[in-house]
């Protein structure tokens, strides 16, 4: 689950991170009363759930895909900026008048960057906090490394810009150390960071505070992200973070029902909202036009990559696990059902614990409730399949068959492309 900028930022601030003086504000006149109390001049930030903000460009709805286009094909000529007549989603004003008009400018537009795809991220919110003279931009996260089994805590000098592309052009610029979760934060991680960071005195002691603190945010969260790009060291020798990613681990939201409080369905894909709602765990929307429904994750994963062998794309991943109530399965079709890219349904069931005539049961039943209008490919073997034939059998179902991954796919491609 991802949280907005300014939500990272006040749980930042509740451990101990410095960050900038601001609020978040709704509409222009909440702006400027904001920019008023912090002196005027300040930095208006769109809040949305994705980066890019400052290159990105404010548009209607109906220019996203357009403007899109011209950011990925042209950026040079096409990206936002903080001043100036491209308007971007990150501004500076210097009076709480212009923060106002700022305000304006991003509130209700949608903003495009080359990270929210051709439709663009609404914005409803804006963050308003004093601007900065920074001196020098840092990168830090702190992220969960699988293949060590422990946080790894990244730096780099060079922040301000996608830490991907600093691991392609300068991967030594990025300092990472594991943290033993059993020990955890250490001092000396603070200080080697200081060191390989180029930070001495008062500088280094209060990276290594904000590197702690912000440790303890994330592992006490659960949190799969914490980064501050950029961090950085102002003018006056502070070291505050300029701006905040957060996204907390679904999977240990019930510990956290004040965190779960935070998230914001509206910047979420409306298909996977609806999958979370109607209890379909494990649903993530592609770009493709097959609709999949797979038990477990690794045959999933195997049917996907056999509809592109096959020429085809998949819509979505669906691992719908092992099912015992043919509602589960009506569920997952109407989820995809409501995908009006899908032209085909690919059912791809392999029996052990989960009953093929469950899943049987469950597409006649979402036929029967649903009225399925687009072509359904089922491939079963496995546990009660004799069964689930006969009861596909007897209620006429106008499904197509086939008796192996492959040629379903192939199948399903056909009945996409016919579609």
């Amino acid at each position: 689950m991802k949280v907005h900028e300014y939500q990272a930022k006040a749980l930042f601030a509740k451990y101990g991170v410095e960050v900038p003086g601001g609020r978040v504000a709704g509409t222009p006149a909440e702006a400027r009363a904001i920019a008023e109390e912090l002196g005027g001049k300040v930095v208006v930030k769109a809040q949305i759930h994705a980066g890019g903000r400052g290159k990105g460009r404010l548009v209607s709805e109906s220019e996203t895909a357009a403007m899109y286009e011209r950011l990925t094909t042209d950026p040079a000529n096409n990206e936002g900026q903080v001043r100036g007549d491209r308007v971007g989603g990150v501004r500076l004003a210097s009076t709480a008048e212009e923060a106002e008009q700022e305000a304006a400018n991003i509130l209700g537009k949608h903003l495009v960057s080359i990270q929210t795809g051709p439709e663009g991220k609404l914005v409803k919110n804006v963050l308003v906090e004093e601007q900065s003279a920074v001196a020098r931009e840092l990168y830090l996260a702190i992220i969960i490394d699988g293949a060590q089994a422990a946080p790894l805590i990244m730096a780099s000098t060079e922040g301000g810009q996608e830490i991907e592309v600093v691991a392609a052009n300068d991967p030594d610029a990025i300092v990472r150390i594991p943290v033993n979760a059993a020990s955890g934060y250490e001092p000396y991680v603070g200080r080697t960071l200081a060191a390989r960071l180029g930070l001495v005195g008062d500088q280094a002691a209060a990276l290594n505070k904000l590197v702690g603190s912000l440790y303890q945010a994330a592992v006490e969260s659960d949190a799969s992200l914490a980064e501050i790009n950029p961090l950085v060291v102002t003018e006056e020798g502070r070291v505050l973070a300029l701006d905040a990613k957060f996204t907390i681990d679904d999977n240990a939201l019930y510990r956290h029902q004040d965190l779960s409080e935070l998230r914001d369905k509206d910047e979420e894909d409306r298909l996977e909202v609806l999958a979370d709602e109607l209890g379909v765990a494990n649903f993530i929307k592609l770009e493709g036009n097959i609709g999949c429904i797979v038990n477990g994750a690794g045959l999933a994963m195997a049917t996907m990559d056999t509809i592109k062998f096959a020429g085809g794309e998949p819509a979505n991943f669906l691992d719908i696990g092992t099912v015992n109530d043919p509602a589960r399965v009506v569920n997952a079709i109407r989820v995809i059902s409501e995908d009006p890219s899908v032209k085909a349904i690919l059912v791809n069931i392999f029996g052990g614990m989960a009953r093929v005539d469950i899943i049987a049961q469950g597409v006649i039943d979402a036929e029967k409730e649903l009225g399925l209008d687009v072509p359904v490919v089922m491939r079963l073997v496995g546990t009660n399949l004799a069964e689930g034939e006969a009861l596909l059998a007897e209620a006429g179902l106008d499904v197509i068959r086939a008796e192996s991954l492959g040629e379903a796919a192939e199948k399903a491609v056909a009945a996409a492309g016919a579609a």
